[in-house]
């Protein structure tokens, strides 16, 4: 999907429907797609513990500060995402996300977007059903069924009049038929503060991919220490975190390409920031060999967009 800037949501909401013919019947484990790091994220229950996947540093800062190093790490995840403000309950809250999704999808119909269900800490079989419900209610027959992904092109999509692809980490998935096993869409994760080592993490995760018949995901993404969040006090985590590696990041992405062995879905916080959404789209048609000039046109235009 597009980002919230108006420019990108205008030029880049039917980006799939653009693409050149011959890329129809690409899979889409081949094409590169820019995706959003914790979209769903927008709403952080200050009463809740700690994730237990977070360092020990961020532990160890959330049990000394409390409740205001709470707000803090909430105000960073929150401020990632490009959702709007939720409803009060977690229903509620997963619904209005959801719903939104299946609005744009309404109105775009032949744009697909991938849904990345994880970190389910404190959920029980009753939530998980209640889950599965409500994806079932609002997408209904545009949920594409598990296969193999390789046979997921845009053609097959469109044919089938799916919209939505669901990966679910969860055993929940081999229940049901239309979610996708986690293990579909591997994401490794750098956990490290240091864009250049971020930029190893990354070209190492792509270099080991090798066909693994799977969807791939980079992770684009800087984890904050304690001492980062502490920072983001004066400065903004914004600032403190991504902008000041995003130019070391991009040149990292420009240089990828898409394919069997290259790059799939990249992820990032702040995907409004610079020229992300329209570079990732653009490194497709380096797939199109005869349409060097084009490619060329395509990106100039898209630095035109995000200047």
């Amino acid at each position: 999907m597009a980002s919230c800037d108006g420019k990108n949501d205008i030029k880049f909401a039917d980006w799939m429907a653009s693409l050149p013919e011959h890329m129809h019947s690409v899979a889409l484990t081949n094409l590169a797609i820019p995706g959003s790091h914790d979209s769903f994220s927008f709403h952080i229950d200050e009463a809740s513990p700690v994730g237990p996947e977070q360092p020990e540093t961020v532990q160890n800062f959330v049990s000394v500060f409390g409740t205001v190093a709470k707000k803090l790490m909430r105000n960073h995840v929150t401020l990632k995402t490009s959702c709007t403000s939720p409803t009060a309950s977690y229903s509620a809250t997963v619904r209005e996300g959801l719903e939104q999704i299946s609005g744009f999808l309404a109105s775009h119909a032949r744009e697909v977007v991938f849904l990345d269900f994880n970190h389910f800490y404190g959920m029980q079989n009753l939530h998980h059903e209640s889950l599965v419900h409500m994806l079932r209610e609002v997408f209904g027959d545009r949920l594409c069924p598990a296969l193999f992904a390789q046979e997921v092109t845009l053609k097959y999509l469109w044919e089938s009049e799916y919209q939505v692809l669901v990966f679910y980490h969860n055993p929940v998935a081999l229940e049901v038929p239309f979610l996708w096993p986690g293990q579909m869409m591997p994401s490794p994760w750098a956990n490290t503060t240091d864009p250049e080592k971020l930029i190893q993490f990354l070209q190492a995760s792509v270099s080991d991919r090798r066909c693994q018949g799977t969807f791939f995901v980079s992770q684009m993404v800087l984890t904050p220490k304690a001492s980062t969040v502490m920072k983001g006090v004066a400065s903004g985590l914004r600032e403190t975190i991504t902008e000041r590696a995003l130019p070391g990041m991009m040149q990292w992405v420009r240089a990828q390409r898409p394919g069997e062995s290259g790059i799939n879905i990249v992820t990032a916080d702040f995907v409004e920031l610079g020229d992300f959404i329209s570079t990732v789209i653009m490194l497709n048609y380096l797939l199109d060999e005869e349409g060097s000039d084009t490619w060329r046109g395509r990106s100039r235009l898209a630095s035109d967009v995000s200047n």
